[in-house]
C-alpha cells in the first residue's frame, strides 16, 4: 500500500474545491505531514503551485487508479503551518462563508505564506523564428510577463508552444522568510578556551575579556554578536581574530521583529474589583472548561477591561491559552499595553497595522507555544493557539468584526466554532450589544452578565442634544454650535481636553456647481468624488481615482464651482479660524496611513500633546483618556438617512459609545450631540444612555419589518460591465430561486445596489429572509457552481450571510 496525500490547491474555483490525491515520494515519506504546504503538479500543463495537506489516505499499487496519481514535488515547510483544528475549521467555514477552502486557508494565515508565482518559458528544442531566437539569446529559458510582450510576440510564442518547441512552466516562491543577524557561538569547551587564554600576551586584554565571555556559554549557545560588543566594550576586530584562531563562528541567528518594542511597559498588578465586576468574574471563572457564551453588557466606563484581564490571569493559571479581539487598530495599541502590562513576553499582538514580518514573527512566537495570550483585530480569531481557555470578543457589536470580502466570514463565528471545540467560554463584550446578540442572552442561548454603572461610582456624562435647526436661524451657517463652541473655549481656560467626531473624511463630501447642478463624478463609480486639501486633488473612496481639482465647471464651463458638505480637513481649518490657540489632532484615514500613526497620536493626545482631538468613527470607542471632559458629535444624523435597517442601531451604538469617552476619571464629562433630528428616538435614548428601552423599541420594528433577529438574511450580490447583463441575471436567478425555496422565503429585489457602479462594474441585489433553512445551503452552492461557469470577466456572483450592510 501507497500513502497518499490529500491536498487542497491553490485554485480558487468550485470544480477544484475539493482535496486531491498526490503520491508521496520516497525521500518525502517521514517528512510531509498534516497541514505543510507541499509543491505539486496541477492540471494538463502540471504547472507546479501550492498546496496545503489536509489528510491522507492509502492505496494498493494495483489499483488502476495509482497509475494516474501526480506526485508531490517538494515542501515549502519543514514544520506544518496548519493544526487539525484550523484544517476543520476551514472546512465548515467555507461552507458557512460560500467561499473557496483554499480562499478560507489564506485567510488564516499572514500573506507571507501566500505563494508568489513566477511564470517561465523553456526552449525544448531548436527555434527558427529569428525574433524568438534573439529573446533567448543562448540560454535555455526566460521569464515570462504578458505585459512585456507584443501580440505578435505572444502569437509567435504560442504556436511554438502547440509546435512542441516551447513550454510553459512555473516556480513557486516560499515569501515566508525569518529575520536573522549575526550571532557567535563558542567552537572550544572551558578547559580548550583556557588553555588558549595562557597563550596571549598581557596586551592582548580584549582577546582574553573574550574568552572569559564564551566560557560563560554553553555548548552549541549562540548569543548577539552586537550584544557582545555593547556589554563587553569589544571591537568587530577582536571577534574577527577569535574566529580566525578558531575559538567561535559567527553564524545568523533567528530575531524577532516586536511591534511593542519602542515601548516602555510598566508591569500592572490586579485592581480591586467592584461587586458587578467581581460576579460578571466569578462566572467567567466558573465556566471554565465549558463552551458557555457570556453577553458583559457593562456602561462605557464600568471597567470591561479590568474583568477580561483577571478572567485572562485564571485561564493562564490552569496552563491554558487566551484570545483576545477587539474590533480596531486604533484600539490594539491601548489594549495590547494594558495586556502586556499585565502578562509580559506572553503576549502577541496580531493587526493589519503591523509590517509583513512583525506579523510573519507573532504568528510565529504563536505558533511555537512562546506566547499564550493573543490579541488582535478580526484576523486574530484565526491565531494558531493550542489549548484556548478563554476567548474574548469586546464591543462584539462592531461592524468591523465581518470581513466584506472572501471569505466573508464574521469573526463571532468563528470565535463560536472554536470555543466548541476547546471546550472553553467566549465572552462578548460591550455598552451597546447588536439586537441579535442581546437576544439571544435575553432567550437564555447566552449567559447575560450586567455591570451597570461606571467603577468607583463616577457618573455619566451629561448629554446635550443641539437642535441645529435654529443654530442656523441664529446667523451664518457653522460646523460649530454655539454651545459646543462656548464649551470648547471653556475647556481650553481649564486645561482640559476635547474629542470631537465627525461621520467623514475629506475636506468635504463633493463639488457642485451653482449655476447647473453638476457635481463632479467619480469615470468609474457612481458616486461623486471628494476633495482633499492636503493633496490638491479629488479622490474617489471606492476606486481610487484621483484628479486634479477643477477651475471651471466641465458640464456648462462655469466658474460657480462651490463645496459642499462637511469633512475632517475643513472642520480643522475651521477650528483654527475660531479657536487659533488650540492644539488639534487630526485623526482619519488620510492621516493613519502610515505604520504606526495611529499610535503615534494617541500617545501624544495622552500626553497632552493636543487640546483637540478630531476624528471620525475611529475615535468613538475604547479610548481613555483622564484629562477628556468633553465630546462633541458634529453630524449625529450621517447615518440614519442610510438604506439599512440597521441605520438607527449604528447611530445609537456610535453615540453611545462616543459618549462614553467623556469624564472616564475625576472629572465629570459632558457631551454636545448636534443634530437636524433631535426628536428621533434612537438620539433622545442615547442622551439619556438608556440601551434597555431603545433595545424594545428597536426590536419592535424589526418584528413587524421581518428582520433579525426575527429572520435570517442573505446578500445575493451581482455585478457585470454591462448593466443590463447584471439586471438580467439577478432578475433570472431571482426567479431560479424562487422556484426552489420554500413559499414562506421572502424575496427583496432585484434592485440596483445604493452605489449601482464601482470600478466599472454595475451591481444588482437581492435579499432573501427566511426562518429555517430548508435546503438553503444546498441550493446557493449550486447557484454558485452555475454562475461561476460563466467566465472570471463576464457576470460575478457574491453570497453575503448575515450581511452587516445592505447598502
Amino acid at each position: 500500500m501507497e500513502r497518499v496525500a490529500s491536498v487542497i490547491v491553490d485554485v480558487p474555483a468550485m470544480q477544484t474545491n475539493q482535496p486531491y490525491s498526490y503520491l508521496i515520494p520516497v525521500p518525502l515519506a517521514h517528512t510531509v505531514t498534516l497541514g505543510m504546504r507541499v509543491v505539486v503538479p496541477f492540471g494538463r500543463g502540471n504547472r507546479l503551485i501550492q498546496g496545503f495537506v489536509v489528510g491522507f489516505s492509502e492505496i494498493d499499487r494495483q489499483d488502476e487508479t495509482y497509475t494516474h496519481l501526480k506526485m508531490i514535488q517538494t515542501v515549502l515547510d519543514l514544520k506544518p503551518v496548519l493544526n487539525q483544528e484550523l484544517i476543520s475549521l476551514s472546512g465548515w467555514l467555507a461552507h458557512q462563508a460560500y467561499a473557496f477552502q483554499i480562499t478560507v486557508l489564506q485567510a488564516m494565515l499572514p500573506s507571507m505564506f501566500r505563494a508568489k508565482y513566477k511564470k517561465f518559458l523553456r526552449s525544448i528544442d531548436e527555434i527558427n523564428d529569428p525574433e524568438i531566437k534573439q529573446m533567448f539569446a543562448g540560454r535555455d529559458f526566460i521569464e515570462y510577463d504578458e505585459t512585456k510582450f507584443t501580440p505578435e510576440q505572444v502569437s509567435k510564442l504560442t504556436k511554438l508552444q502547440r509546435e512542441g518547441s516551447l513550454e510553459f512552466y512555473y516556480e513557486v516562491n516560499n515569501q515566508a522568510k525569518a529575520k536573522t543577524k549575526l550571532g557567535i557561538k563558542p567552537l572550544l569547551d572551558f578547559e580548550q578556551l583556557e588553555e588558549a587564554r595562557s597563550g596571549l600576551t598581557k596586551a592582548a586584554h580584549k582577546q582574553s575579556v573574550l574568552l572569559s565571555f564564551l566560557q560563560t556559554l554553553k555548548s552549541g549557545q549562540v548569543v548577539a554578536k552586537d550584544r557582545v560588543l555593547a556589554e563587553y566594550e569589544l571591537s568587530e576586530a577582536v571577534i574577527t581574530t577569535g574566529a580566525k584562531k578558531g575559538w567561535l563562528a559567527k553564524v545568523p541567528m533567528e530575531v524577532y521583529r516586536d511591534p511593542m518594542a519602542h515601548h516602555a511597559i510598566e508591569p500592572s498588578q490586579p485592581l480591586t474589583l467592584q461587586p458587578h465586576q467581581q460576579a460578571a468574574l466569578n462566572a467567567i471563572n466558573a465556566a471554565a472548561g465549558e463552551a458557555q457564551t457570556f453577553l458583559l453588557e457593562g456602561v462605557t466606563g464600568s471597567g470591561k477591561t479590568e474583568v477580561y484581564l483577571q478572567a485572562m490571569q485564571h485561564t493562564l493559571a490552569q496552563g491554558r491559552s487566551a484570545l483576545m479581539l477587539v474590533p480596531e487598530i486604533a484600539l490594539t495599541p491601548q489594549m495590547m499595553i494594558r495586556v502586556r502590562s499585565r502578562f509580559g513576553r506572553q503576549v502577541a499582538v496580531l493587526h493589519s497595522g503591523l509590517s509583513i514580518g512583525e506579523r510573519y514573527d507573532e504568528w510565529r512566537r504563536i505558533e511555537r507555544g512562546e506566547a499564550k495570550v493573543v490579541v488582535g483585530a478580526r484576523s486574530a480569531v484565526f491565531a494558531p493557539l493550542d489549548n484556548i481557555g478563554l476567548i474574548i470578543m469586546d464591543e462584539e457589536h462592531e461592524t468591523t468584526y465581518k470581513q466584506d470580502e472572501n471569505p466573508r466570514y464574521h469573526a463571532r463565528d468563528v470565535a463560536m466554532w472554536r470555543s466548541q471545540y476547546y471546550q472553553a467560554p467566549l465572552v462578548l463584550g460591550s455598552a451597546t450589544p447588536s439586537l441579535e446578540t442581546r437576544a439571544r442572552a435575553q432567550k437564555g442561548v447566552y449567559q447575560l452578565l450586567m455591570m451597570p454603572e461606571r467603577i468607583n461610582n463616577q457618573i455619566m456624562p451629561t448629554v446635550q442634544v443641539v437642535d441645529m435647526r435654529e443654530e442656523i436661524k441664529k446667523g451664518p451657517e457653522s460646523t460649530f454650535s454655539e454651545p459646543l463652541l462656548d464649551a470648547l473655549k471653556d475647556r481650553l481656560v481649564k486645561g482640559e481636553q476635547s474629542v470631537l467626531m465627525l461621520n467623514r473624511r475629506g475636506f468635504s463630501s463633493f463639488m457642485m456647481c451653482r449655476d447647473c447642478g453638476h457635481v463632479l463624478q467619480c469615470p468609474n463609480c457612481d458616486i461623486g468624488l471628494t476633495l482633499h486639501m492636503d493633496t490638491h486633488s479629488m479622490k474617489c473612496h471606492y476606486c481610487g481615482h484621483e484628479e486634479g481639482i477643477p477651475k471651471v465647471c466641465p458640464n456648462c464651463q462655469s466658474t460657480a464651482i462651490r463645496y459642499y458638505g462637511t469633512g475632517t480637513q475643513k472642520v480643522e481649518q475651521e477650528l483654527h479660524a475660531l479657536l487659533p490657540e488650540a492644539r488639534i489632532l487630526r485623526m482619519d484615514l488620510d492621516t493613519t496611513r502610515k505604520k504606526g500613526a495611529h499610535e503615534k497620536m494617541l500617545t501624544a493626545f495622552g500626553a497632552h500633546e493636543a487640546d483637540i482631538l478630531l476624528g471620525t468613527q475611529m475615535i468613538a470607542k475604547g479610548l481613555d483618556f483622564p484629562l477628556v471632559t468633553l465630546v462633541g458629535v458634529l453630524n449625529a444624523d450621517t447615518g440614519l438617512g442610510l438604506p439599512d435597517f440597521h441605520a438607527a442601531e449604528r447611530t445609537f451604538q456610535l453615540l453611545t459609545q462616543v459618549a462614553g469617552r467623556a469624564g472616564r476619571a475625576d472629572l465629570p464629562g459632558e457631551v454636545y450631540v448636534q443634530t437636524y433630528n433631535p426628536d428621533h428616538y434612537a438620539i433622545q435614548l442615547a442622551k439619556a444612555h438608556d440601551y434597555e428601552h431603545f433595545y424594545q423599541q428597536e426590536m419592535q420594528l424589526r418584528h413587524l419589518a421581518k428582520y433579525p433577529p426575527y429572520y435570517f438574511t442573505i446578500k445575493l450580490q451581482g455585478s457585470d460591465l454591462d448593466e443590463r447583463i447584471a439586471a438580467q441575471n439577478m432578475s433570472q436567478i431571482g426567479r431560479w430561486l424562487k422556484k426552489r425555496l420554500p413559499a414562506d422565503t421572502i424575496f427583496l429585489g432585484p434592485t440596483p445596489r445604493s452605489i449601482a457602479r464601482i470600478k466599472q462594474r454595475y451591481y444588482y441585489q437581492i435579499v432573501i429572509k427566511y426562518r429555517h433553512q430548508n435546503q438553503l445551503d444546498q441550493v446557493l452552492n449550486e447557484l454558485l457552481e452555475r454562475a461561476q461557469n460563466a467566465g472570471h470577466n463576464a457576470f460575478q456572483l457574491s453570497i453575503d450571510r448575515e450581511p452587516v450592510s445592505f447598502m
